[in-house]
């Protein structure tokens, strides 16, 4: 069947231009799958070569674009990418930490303004930090596909600690709720509490995404 040859084609491509890629057999396994997947779905539609071929450069890439990619992948580590993530929450912390700090120590006008205007916005604030446990999850199934599972919980558990070490010191009042006047009202708090139960399904379903377009 021509479907059949069209994919059997591509892979045999998509093999040579691979070279000795130490992750090859894999690569070729999931592009196995996805064309298959392709194939039932678009089976009615389509009838010559010419046409599965171009669906399929068109739906995945030209099989040279799709090598280069993974040749360019070879270049992001797990432990470089478990250290970045890490190191970007850390940074969340740090900021927010310096700019309390600044905030009881300076008298400066535009210190004031920017922590009235920070925390005049806490739903917005929650929503760019879910947004980054998303970014996390996306890049890393983009970067590692279904292999990036265990890197992807690994870094969330790691990541999360600070988050919860904050949460317990504000929940026991050990960091004073006077620091963070006016944003840590109780209502901000429940909202806090209950945003971290969302991180790491933000988390997956941003992985889930990212390993869609590894494919």
């Amino acid at each position: 069947m021509i479907h059949l040859e069209v994919t059997s084609s591509y892979l045999k491509k998509l093999s040579k231009e691979l070279k000795k890629h130490p992750k090859k057999r894999d690569i070729l396994r999931d592009y196995e799958l996805h064309l298959s997947e392709l194939v039932e779905e678009q089976r009615e539609k389509i009838s010559t070569f010419d046409e599965w071929e171009q669906m399929m450069h068109e739906r995945i890439g030209h099989p040279k674009e799709v090598a280069l990619a993974w040749q360019e992948e070879l270049s992001v580590t797990p432990n470089k990418t478990f250290y970045l993530f890490l190191l970007l929450n850390a940074a969340f912390f740090a900021a927010g930490a310096l700019l309390t700090a600044v905030h009881f120590q300076s008298e400066t006008a535009w210190v004031r303004h920017v922590w009235a205007a920070l925390t005049s916005i806490p739903i917005i604030i929650m929503l760019v930090y879910l947004g980054f446990w998303a970014l996390l999850g996306y890049e890393i199934g983009k970067s590692f596909g279904a292999r990036g599972r265990v890197l992807m919980k690994k870094t969330f558990a790691f990541s999360i600690i600070p988050n919860f070490g904050l949460m317990l010191l504000v929940l026991f009042n050990i960091v004073p709720h006077e620091w963070f006047a006016p944003l840590l009202s109780e209502t901000f708090i429940a909202l806090c509490v209950g945003a971290s139960f969302l991180l790491y399904p933000v988390c997956y379903a941003g992985y889930k995404w990212g390993k869609k377009q590894s494919v």
